[in-house]
């Protein structure tokens, strides 16, 4: 066990790019420096999407650009070929069957859920592959959920009971269709108890995201008893997520459950502000980004202040609130790779953090999306997008590739 109280550099190249070989570097480099240029990466993703659309031969295109830096591949047995290279360095796997959007029918929700269930069934066989992720509008209506989450919010008292009585005020279809959601869920979250492979529940928009965290908490009540299976995810870009945290932890406590928690700052910000301000409510984005940091890293505390009670996920590509998490567990003579506690990025980004955090022997994986090219291309265009957006991100990715590389000509 390496000594917990030695500081984590996320400078060290060497460590970060090791499984990437020079060739690797340079194509990432050039993707990474094709994303510095919002006009670029704007046009590019309308004739990927148009190029798309009309039938043109461009997959491969795809394939050996973005989808290689930041998808695992097209099948399940593809993406064993990643897990591998990545457990060689210390690095596990976050599974996600990253289909977004498609056909609304009971049909495609039943599919969705067997797909979910198979790669349930693939992360058990591999020893390297501890969670799987999955949204919840993959296996419901999202009008379904909207309803939901429109009704939960005329009710009173807490989010449980409030839920209850916007169930019970649904036609007898709808509450059949919403029973129907259940079962997937249950099937799912059994499955994954049974074979010990954490679920990892991604979060909404606001407007669904109350019939989601029901759902997710009356799992976690189900199946979290001994220790954790299922994982709700909190945003902290929400200004009232600190609470609902705290709320959750309460909840867990008193009913003798381990509360499962991925935090992350968000990823609908644009969207959600554009909604409130067009439909005249108020914004529930955080007012600065000043204000998300500091709830998350107050959410990281929480969590270590209620670690008999909290199995929680750092999904942060943010250094110093990943140092933090370190700290903290320090502070409290808690080991790197406690049982409690995970660290996650994202595939193709933050290897800097990722490795040197494997480097120093704490549980962290890469969030690994994997399927068709043609149907991750939304995860694709996203990535391209936030690269672009975030501040400071693609310029730390090219500073930190361009050190490996120079690093490596004078070695």
């Amino acid at each position: 066990m390496s000594d917990p109280a030695k500081p984590i550099s996320f400078d060290n190249t060497e460590n970060a790019f090791a499984y990437k070989s020079d060739r690797s570097l340079r194509k990432a480099r050039l993707l990474f420096s094709s994303m510095s240029h919002p006009l670029l990466v704007n046009w590019g993703i309308r004739l990927t999407n148009w190029a798309i659309n009309t039938g043109l031969p461009i997959n491969g295109i795809i394939r050996h650009t973005i989808f290689e830096q930041f998808v695992g591949g097209e099948t399940l047995e593809e993406t064993a070929e990643v897990a591998g290279k990545l457990g060689h360095y210390g690095v596990r796997v976050i599974l996600d069957y990253g289909v977004e959007g498609g056909e609304s029918s009971e049909q495609a929700f039943d599919h969705a859920c067997d797909e979910f269930l198979r790669v349930v069934d693939h992360a058990a066989t591999q020893p390297n592959i501890p969670f799987i992720s999955i949204k919840v509008t993959g296996i419901s209506r999202f009008g379904l959920l909207e309803k939901l989450d429109r009704s939960v919010a005329e009710q009173s008292g807490t989010l449980i009971s409030r839920f209850d009585s916007a169930l019970s005020s649904l036609s007898q279809a709808e509450q059949s269709e919403w029973q129907r959601v259940h079962d997937r869920m249950m099937k799912i979250c059994a499955l994954a108890a049974e074979k010990h492979v954490g679920v990892l529940v991604d979060a909404e928009e606001t407007w669904i995201q109350d019939p989601v965290d029901v759902l997710t908490m009356r799992m976690m009540d189900r199946f979290n008893k001994a220790h954790a299976v299922v994982y709700n995810t909190a945003q902290l870009y929400r200004h009232d997520r600190l609470a609902f945290l705290k709320d959750s932890i309460e909840a867990a406590e008193k009913r003798h459950f381990v509360l499962g928690m991925k935090l992350v700052r968000g990823a609908y910000m644009e969207r959600e502000r554009a909604r409130a301000s067009e439909m005249g409510y108020s914004s529930p984005i955080q007012p600065d980004k000043e204000s998300t940091d500091r709830d998350y890293d107050e959410a990281l505390r929480l969590c270590v202040e209620h670690i008999g009670h909290v199995a929680f996920i750092v999904a942060s590509h943010n250094e110093q609130s990943n140092l933090l998490t370190t700290r903290l567990l320090d502070q409290k003579g808690l080991s790197p790779d406690h049982p409690h506690v995970h660290f996650s990025q994202l595939y193709g980004m933050s290897d800097n953090i990722t490795f040197n955090l494997a480097k120093a022997e704490c549980s962290v994986s890469k969030y690994l999306p994997f399927g068709p090219i043609r149907d991750v291309v939304p995860y694709l265009m996203r990535r391209a997008q936030e690269n672009t957006s975030v501040a400071g991100q693609t310029g730390r990715e090219l500073g930190l590739i361009n050190k490996e590389l120079n690093r490596r000509r004078r070695s």
